[in-house]
């Protein structure tokens, strides 16, 4: 009879957990931007690190400036066309890419304010890219196909062509706050360095604390990250919030336990539990770097989505979660107010691709290890 209840003392508290709803409490908001929508494109790359950007901005110099996605998805483009001809098609070409596309844009062809570079239709208040990025690849697919024998030397004057028909051309100078600039300029203005900034990942299957390529579909342009064992990825990441510096990173969306419309990401420890975890607690997955590998190798972890981490929460166990600014629009619901999630640890721990940040964000002993200056 005393083991018996022995077990109910044991089982109803954690009947009564699991049916808890959460509770949530923000230990650390970092100053960012409103929360905008990419529209019908698949461009969460620059308005991911566009609002990483901009909180860099207000960290550094208190200016509150809205930067214009679309002039780095113009100019990246480009890039794009370029690596997707001279690799003769055997590249990806599509409206993916990464958080270091971004900071290479900046550094190559500097920053616009979104007021005076909107990249928007005349006849459209959101952004659609679907027929642009068909037709573009179209070209493309017929310069390569080489029907003059010949690579043209028009495809890029007529890939910019289309680009300026569907975004609009490029602005060589304008004014701001009372002031001309131009591209670079403004960027000087700024105050930003895209030197600053690294990304960081980690994975076994490369040595750790060492820079690779990472073989993901959208790295067209070959792009580095330094690799670092899981529990120190985190360490890094917490470390940055807690010292005054958001975070850029990129992950898979596509688990079930992945929901805007809840305002949550989490990883339960028992998958029947996945749907019933989106609004009330339930106990989460350990997640090791074995784990973490395994899925990233099967393409149950993909690089689908990217946002930006502003801050840090608790829920009513104490269990750590991560604010997640995205760019769907101003989502509410009940968990998460205006198009911001909630994602636990475990969620970042098995689903990030990886994370950019501020050079200065990353531990000391870290970045030793790194090699970094």
């Amino acid at each position: 009879m005393r083991n018996i209840f022995t077990i109910i003392l044991l089982v109803v508290p954690m009947m009564l957990l699991a049916q808890t709803p959460y509770k949530f409490k923000r230990v650390i908001d970092l100053e960012t931007t409103p929360v905008i929508s990419q529209g019908n494109t698949g461009t969460c790359w620059s308005f991911s690190a566009s609002s990483f950007v901009e909180s860099e901005i207000l960290r550094q110099s208190g200016k509150a400036i809205d930067i214009s996605e679309m002039y780095t998805v113009r100019q990246t483009y480009m890039a794009k066309a370029e690596n997707y001809v001279m690799r003769q098609g055997k590249a990806q070409f599509s409206e993916g890419g990464l958080a270091h596309d971004v900071l290479k844009s900046i550094k190559a062809n500097g920053l616009v304010p979104q007021e005076i570079y909107d990249g928007l239709d005349p006849d459209k208040n959101y952004h659609t890219h679907a027929e642009m990025s068909a037709v573009l690849e179209a070209m493309l697919d017929t310069y390569i196909e080489n029907p003059g024998k010949k690579l043209s030397k028009k495809w890029k004057p007529a890939i910019n062509a289309v680009l300026d028909v569907y975004l609009g051309a490029v602005p060589e100078e304008f004014a701001y706050e009372g002031k001309t600039y131009n591209p670079q300029t403004f960027l000087e203005m700024t105050g930003i360095d895209p030197d600053h900034y690294v990304s960081l990942t980690s994975f076994s299957h490369s040595e750790f604390y060492k820079p690779f390529v990472l073989n993901i579909p959208d790295n067209f342009s070959n792009g580095s990250f330094y690799n670092l064992p899981l529990d120190e990825f985190i360490a890094t990441l917490d470390h940055s919030l807690a010292n005054g510096y958001t975070v850029e990173f990129d992950c898979d969306m596509s688990e079930p336990t992945f929901s805007a419309r809840h305002g949550l990401a989490v990883i339960p420890e028992d998958a029947a539990n996945n749907m019933a975890a989106l609004t009330s607690v339930y106990p989460e997955l350990k997640i090791s770097q074995q784990y973490r590998q395994e899925e990233f190798e099967n393409y149950t972890t993909t690089d689908d989505h990217l946002m930006h981490i502003t801050g840090l929460l608790k829920d009513q166990n104490d269990t750590k979660y991560y604010l997640i600014k995205n760019s769907w629009g101003n989502l509410s619901n009940e968990i998460a107010q205006d198009g911001f999630l909630h994602m636990s640890e475990s969620y970042m721990r098995l689903k990030t691709i990886s994370i950019t940040v501020h050079k200065d964000a990353i531990p000391d002993t870290i970045r030793k290890k790194l090699g970094l200056q």
